[in-house]
């Protein structure tokens, strides 16, 4: 299914008015790889439906802590993010590797324990599935590889990175990393570090392709003295980076890449691109006005709204009669994520709860 989420079709030549006035469509997708079997890659692309080709934006996701999460996620949870690029005029990809969510093949990233960590075959693996949702888009009428950049968080920042280093596309003109690495296990504790910066280091040898590294000054994952050492091993080879410390960001700053944060990672976004001559647009393309937040909630209860107004589909909000809240969004089905919000909002309340939003409409 496709979804036009504003404003009104363009036929005429792209220019900047022109722009101002185009749509942004999305479609959910499924990217074909052999070694990802007949499920292939989940995919969500979000572009300006203006009729012409745009540069490719290809987002990359993290992986979480417990394994058991990865087939929970899914493309749509990047929704927003994957909007504001495409508002800058890039038609965006976001694309799950293998062993994320509906995508097939296996999970292939994997470092065994942790005292085995091989984080080149991660590398490697993750790099692999990025060229094959490359060379797939390339074909498809919205999306220019000729001129691409690349960007991601967490896990998919260090497949970003690798990116840039193995075989790197000739197209793929700058890319992004928020708080890039691999092996966390707990707070400040990563497998092997040493292990993770000496394969920083080997990809620094090849990785030609500027770059911008943000790691939140509170990020646990990743924290500032090991993100030094990333930096440090991969630019005394020859990558080429520009490394922003950025300030902290709620109770954990591994998550500024996210909806919630983009008023903080936007600007940092921004600036990078002016820097590369990579500015397409005069003006933003408009988003859809998002879902008015009830007066009568909380003002906690109307922070987490106006989260959940911007985050992407399947998604739920319930509330119940105390003023205790829960909600859920990122989901496979309306259905889970209604059923997700229910459960988190009886956690905080003995009362009744009832949900008042699904998806983008408010429930009567």
């Amino acid at each position: 299914m496709i979804r036009i989420v504003a404003g009104f079709i363009c036929f005429l030549l792209l220019s900047f008015q022109c722009m101002a006035e185009t749509q942004i469509s999305w479609q959910q997708t499924t990217i074909p790889m052999a070694a990802a079997g007949s499920k292939g890659l989940e995919a969500v692309l979000v572009w300006p439906h203006d009729g012409l080709k745009h540069p490719l934006a290809l987002i990359s996701h993290g992986s979480p802590r417990d394994g058991a999460e990865r087939a929970q996620m899914t493309s749509l949870s990047f929704l927003p993010i994957a909007k504001e690029f495409a508002r800058r005029g890039f038609s965006v990809a976001v694309v799950l590797r293998r062993g994320y969510g509906s995508s097939g093949g296996g999970w292939v990233e994997g470092y065994k324990k942790c005292q085995f960590s091989n984080y080149k075959q991660s590398a490697v693996a993750s790099s692999e599935d990025l060229h094959a949702a490359i060379k797939y888009l390339g074909s498809l009428p919205q999306f220019d590889t000729n001129e691409m950049i690349a960007v991601g968080v967490s896990a998919g920042g260090f497949a970003t990175v690798a990116l840039t280093a193995i075989d790197p596309p000739p197209g793929l003109k700058a890319a992004i990393s928020f708080a890039g690495g691999r092996g966390s296990m707990a707070p400040d504790k990563v497998c092997h570090a040493d292990n993770l910066v000496a394969v920083f280091d080997d990809l620094g040898k090849t990785s030609r392709v500027p770059m911008l590294w943000v790691y939140a000054k509170n990020d646990h994952f990743f924290n500032p003295s090991l993100a030094a050492h990333f930096y440090s091993a991969f630019t005394k080879e020859g990558g080429k980076v520009e490394f922003i410390s950025a300030a902290p960001y709620g109770a954990e700053g591994h998550f500024l890449f996210s909806a919630e944060g983009i008023k903080q990672w936007v600007p940092l976004v921004d600036a990078f691109l002016r820097e590369q001559h990579l500015v397409l647009v005069k003006q933003l393309l408009p988003l859809p006005s998002p879902l008015k937040t009830p007066d009568y909630l909380s003002t906690t209860a109307k922070k987490a709204f106006a989260t959940y107004a911007i985050s992407g589909p399947h998604k739920a909000f319930a509330l119940s009669s105390d003023g205790a809240f829960g909600w859920r969004t990122g989901q496979h089905t309306a259905e889970k994520a209604k059923q997700d919000a229910l459960a988190y909002c009886k956690r905080y309340s003995p009362k009744h709860c009832k949900l008042i939003a699904v998806d983008d409409e408010m429930v009567k």
